[in-house]
């Protein structure tokens, strides 16, 4: 390992050009260096649709945007990173694009996995640790990047949970349509997740919508558009039940979910959003190991896990198992309301 960074009065780029979940989860990390190094500036490369939910969080200070960079002609690439000023950068998605002009415009400090061929290449400093067989968090591993730094040990769970304070609501108002919509008991089904998860059916999410009615509260089904016509086919929307697929923008839907009592998702973006915003967060899950809540639970104070058997052995043998549709919905209901 190479000598410790100090990165007091620095600029870093944190990388991470992927999905709403992962970047959540890495977001814990800009808090630390934050915490550890005086007047340093994060900035967090990140793809464009991930970027209202960077902004809601405190300790980033300049998202860049990699579709920007990634579209413009070679030599404008370089200039665009040259100008970032950056004296280090953290690859915690790795992209070999991104290493390759990291290392041409020789940013001082380039950190990644040891496990990337073409970090041998680009990196000057390669950590060497491996997520698929791990038993830590997903947010733990992040970490595992900061030892460059100094860090000595992976913090727990319950250290993490405390970044979670410093993400803030949009504070943007809601279309009149929807926030008259609102009640008190107001709870998000969040079913499908553009192939991100083993998803619970929407079958289910039916069954649960129709119990939570009976019981008082208003429904209310998030997605995209294109999932929204998979779910308009399964669910009758009515008063209580609403439809707001593809009617929202991310910073919307963040905003609807602060005002929200309960979430209901499968391990997606929304339900991270969810954990992070204190409201309560159910995730359901498979126990198959490494999409298991135990790598891929959301952070927060007030999060819940649900999965159908703990010991499914098609799950334990690592076959492909929808063992998570057999979750009850009575069992959801009862963690809604026991919470309520």
């Amino acid at each position: 390992m190479s000598k410790r960074i100090n990165l007091d009065h620095k600029r870093i780029i944190i990388s991470r050009t992927d999905s709403i979940g992962d970047v959540m989860l890495t977001l814990p990390i800009c808090a630390w260096i934050k915490a550890n190094f005086k007047d340093t500036t994060i900035l967090f490369l990140a793809s464009s649709y991930t970027h209202p939910v960077i902004n809601c969080f405190s300790q980033v200070d300049e998202v860049v945007d990699w579709k920007v960079i990634q579209q413009s002609p070679t030599h404008e690439k370089l200039e665009q990173f040259r100008r970032l000023n950056a004296d280090t950068i953290v690859h915690v998605f790795p992209n070999k694009e991104i290493a390759s002009l990291a290392k041409k415009v020789k940013i001082q400090n380039r950190i990644g996995t040891s496990h990337r061929t073409f970090h041998l290449l680009t990196c000057n400093h390669r950590v060497n640790f491996t997520r698929k067989k791990s038993p830590f968090h997903e947010a733990q591993l992040n970490f595992e990047l900061l030892k460059p730094f100094g860090l000595k040990g992976l913090p727990t769970l319950e250290e993490l949970n405390n970044f979670t304070s410093l993400f803030e609501t949009p504070k943007l108002k809601l279309p009149e349509w929807l926030k008259d919509k609102l009640s008190e008991k107001s709870v998000i089904l969040h079913g499908k997740s553009q192939g991100s998860a083993i998803e619970w059916g929407l079958k289910n999410y039916n069954e649960v919508a129709n119990l939570l009615v009976a019981k008082g509260y208003k429904v209310f089904f998030t997605g995209t558009e294109k999932e929204g016509l998979a779910i308009r086919k399964e669910i009758q929307f009515n008063e209580n039940i609403i439809d707001t697929t593809g009617k929202l923008t991310l910073t919307e839907l963040i905003q609807l979910i602060s005002e929200c009592e309960h979430l209901v998702a499968c391990s997606t973006g929304p339900f991270h959003i969810a954990g992070y915003l204190g409201i309560h967060s159910i995730g359901l899950f498979s126990p198959k190991k490494p999409i298991h809540p135990g790598r891929w639970k959301a952070l927060g104070p007030n999060v819940s896990i649900l999965v159908d058997n703990e010991d499914c052995s098609t799950c334990r043998q690592g076959k492909v198992c929808h063992c998570i549709e057999k979750i009850n919905p009575q069992k959801v209901l009862d963690c809604i309301v026991k919470s309520s």
